[in-house]
């Protein structure tokens, strides 16, 4: 992990092509701007992980209604 110190109204460019901007500085929080392409997905962390979550549930299902389809299949001959 790269660990930068930046001040308020400060930038790092990420790839030539992803600013993230020091908005607002708080003794308990730090607001930050993120200016990247379109096609960039962006999200917070938490959101994030219940989207890979939620995912991977819709996944399994899948699979599991799927592998019962086959099973059906299979008893029927």
């Amino acid at each position: 992990m790269l660990v930068l110190s930046r001040k308020e109204n400060e930038s790092i460019i990420i790839n030539n092509e992803i600013e993230i901007k020091i908005v607002h500085i708080k003794p308990d929080q730090v607001k930050i701007g993120i200016i990247a392409p379109k096609e960039v997905r962006i999200f917070r962390q938490e959101i994030f992980q219940e989207i890979m979550k939620e995912n991977q549930e819709a996944q399994n299902k899948s699979s599991l209604t799927e592998l019962k389809g086959l099973m059906k299949k299979i008893n029927k001959k």
